[in-house]
């Protein structure tokens, strides 16, 4: 009997060993849930944080211009930067005088105003296409000395694919001592790159560098 009593008093004991055993065992994975729920936090914070970077506006670099759009920003050696000169809508009508011919910004005609993307061989007014640059768009400006060019400028605008929702070309022959004979002028809001004679590549440069992505706001001009 004295031998069954220490059996049992033995078996007691294990079995509290057990019991403590268990739970510990029970308590552990409690404590690694909870920290990998503070570890998935801490990474969903983080990708947040460097998310927050990428959005971040980036500003014009050097040239006195400052802007108010969401993207403003000026690629080195595409073009020249302008000073941003207004940006408030006028009557239709109403005559502007801009800083710079062709103008990069500047006061102009309300949103109806503006012109759909295409090809204007008889051009159409300053007041107008800074609306066009505010939303994004590029004006190309030509004053071409023949008609063969005129058709060739016409022929690589069609290439250019970002040009069917954000580019419009006009001519611009009515101002010679701004716009040369035989000269292009790329602008964008508050950027400009003339030219002698039509080059493809520069000009695809220009709508791959501010196509939509430089101005007050981003409207496409497709309607």
């Amino acid at each position: 009997m004295p031998i069954s009593r220490n059996r049992r008093r033995r078996g007691g004991g294990s079995s509290r060993g057990a019991r403590s055993a268990a739970s510990l065992s029970l308590t552990r994975p409690r404590k690694t849930k909870t920290n990998k729920f503070y570890l998935a936090g801490a990474i969903l914070i983080a990708v947040l944080v460097i998310g927050s970077f990428g959005l971040t506006t980036i500003p014009f670099g050097s040239g006195g211009i400052s802007g108010t759009g969401n993207s403003q920003v000026y690629v080195d050696g595409v073009g020249e930067q302008q000073n941003i000169t207004g940006n408030t809508h006028v009557d239709e009508g109403v005559s502007v005088s801009y800083s710079s011919y062709p103008p990069t910004s500047g006061d102009h005609w309300p949103p109806g105003e503006k012109a759909r993307c295409g090809f204007y061989e008889g051009g159409f007014e300053d007041e107008r296409a800074v609306h066009n640059l505010e939303h994004g768009n590029i004006v190309v400006n030509y004053n071409l000395a023949t008609q063969e060019e005129v058709d060739q400028l016409r022929d690589i605008m069609g290439t250019i694919g970002l040009a069917n929702a954000w580019g419009v070309t006009r001519s611009y022959d009515e101002r010679p001592d701004d716009l040369p004979v035989g000269q292009i002028a790329l602008t964008a809001w508050g950027i400009i790159d003339t030219m002698v004679g039509i080059d493809p590549d520069r000009i695809d440069r220009f709508f791959e560098a501010y196509a939509g992505t430089i101005g007050p706001e981003s409207v496409p001009c497709l309607g």
